[in-house]
């Protein structure tokens, strides 16, 4: 080799002039999109098999069952939702979830003037009629989504985050036969357990609070004196009082295609929540004159065990929600007032918004914005005093059938 193509003295080396360059954002919030973007990255690296649990059941209904077969089905299996699949084409057939029964109570109500007919009627409707009625009601009929266990969570996700569903089936194809065989389904809540535990030093850093994320639907208003006549003082979000009916409920569910309604007393705290599979508690016996029960009669029906409803303030991390996410089993918070806005001339428990596993998952997927520091909480009552604090804190968890901010619900 010619020594000519070696440097012959250390000055022939020159020093780099190019400069790495630095980040234009905050230190904390430089940290939390380098925390977000390696949980992405950390995603696209696992596929969907590694999120499965060590072990589980997988219930999968035959179009051909009848809607109350399947609804027992569900209940003894405390589960809400199943695959469907069609036997006469050996082929998966969509999901079955409590949605679908709420969609039928309001079809029911709408074409019929009998309880008893709808008790009859039930017992011989099948599951592959559901999506009929749907259209009938016309109602968003769920995608026919489906995802291979081999394929990244991050790819799962995208399909979530882009269709709104909660639950993702998972399919692979039998060797001999070709046909579909339904292998699982990843849900919202499994997803973000999976990147809660594994992801531990990423949450750490996930330290901004959810109202400058923006994440979860909040109260319009910025104070009761400014709703405009007419309008409900919680808009854009569905609530009910404990003298509300069940059927009321129901159609809010159906209509809106919701899954739970804050329920909140004259003064806009919140007392409880009611969730269609309190609904599915009240209707497994068949009794359908049930539903004429006010909300307080029906959450006597409840069963012991009900977890409580989780509450935090707009100032609670994001990272303090994953962190809840990794201990118990939580499909949703609602957002109250604290102390914060109780300084302010606010309500302490007051409703201000509602947080979703869909709004957490399409946030960490990228569907989100951060607003300034400076920026006033939205929604919020009375005036602004700078920025918020971002140190974290826990939800609270709001048990039946009382809080300490509120009146007992009986």
């Amino acid at each position: 080799m010619s020594n000519s193509l070696l440097p012959t003295s250390p000055s022939i080396r020159r020093a780099s002039t190019r400069r790495r360059a630095g980040s234009n954002l905050p230190p904390l919030q430089d940290s939390h999109h380098s925390a977000l973007q390696a949980i992405r990255t950390f995603l696209k690296g696992r596929i969907c098999y590694d999120a499965f649990p060590i072990s589980f059941r997988l219930i999968v209904l035959d179009t051909k069952l009848s809607v109350k077969r399947a609804l027992q089905c569900l209940l003894m299996n405390s589960v809400v939702s199943a695959p469907l699949w069609n036997s006469d084409k050996s082929e998966f057939a969509g999901m079955l979830t409590v949605l679908d029964i709420i969609h039928l109570i309001q079809y029911y109500w709408r074409t019929t003037a009998s309880y008893d007919f709808a008790t009859e009627d039930v017992e011989t409707l099948r599951l592959e009629k559901l999506r009929e009625i749907e259209i009938e009601l016309g109602v968003a009929q769920p995608p026919l989504l489906r995802k291979h266990p081999e394929n990244t969570l991050y790819e799962a996700a995208q399909v979530l985050v882009q269709t709104h569903a909660r639950r993702l089936p998972l399919l692979d194809y039998d060797s001999d036969t070709g046909h579909e065989v339904i292998v699982s389904t990843l849900t919202q809540y499994r997803l973000l357990k999976f990147i809660s535990i594994n992801c531990h030093q990423e949450i750490q850093k996930l330290n901004l609070s959810l109202r400058r994320l923006k994440i979860g639907t909040y109260v319009a208003a910025s104070s009761p004196n400014d709703v405009p006549e007419g309008q409900s003082p919680y808009h854009p979000i569905a609530t009910a009082t404990l003298n509300t009916t069940v059927f009321s409920v129901v159609h809010m569910f159906s209509e809106l295609s919701i899954s739970a309604v804050p329920i909140v007393n004259e003064d806009g705290i919140v007392v409880n929540l009611y969730e269609t599979v309190d609904v599915m508690t009240l209707v497994r016996s068949g009794s359908y004159q049930s539903l004429d029960l006010t909300i307080s009669e029906a959450l006597k029906q409840r069963a012991v065990d009900f977890p409580g409803v989780v509450i935090c303030t707009a100032s609670d991390s994001l990272g303090t929600l994953l962190q809840l996410i990794k201990k118990r089993r939580v499909h949703r918070l609602v957002v109250v007032e604290g102390e914060e806005e109780e300084k302010k001339g606010g309500r302490k428990g007051r409703l201000l918004g509602i947080i979703t596993l869909s709004d957490v998952l399409r946030y960490i997927m990228g569907a989100g914005t951060i607003t300034e520091a400076h920026e006033p909480r939205q929604p919020q009552t009375g005036s602004s005093s700078g920025p918020p604090s971002e140190g974290p804190s826990s939800p609270t968890i709001l048990t039946s059938p009382s809080i300490s901010t509120a009146p007992p619900m009986s």
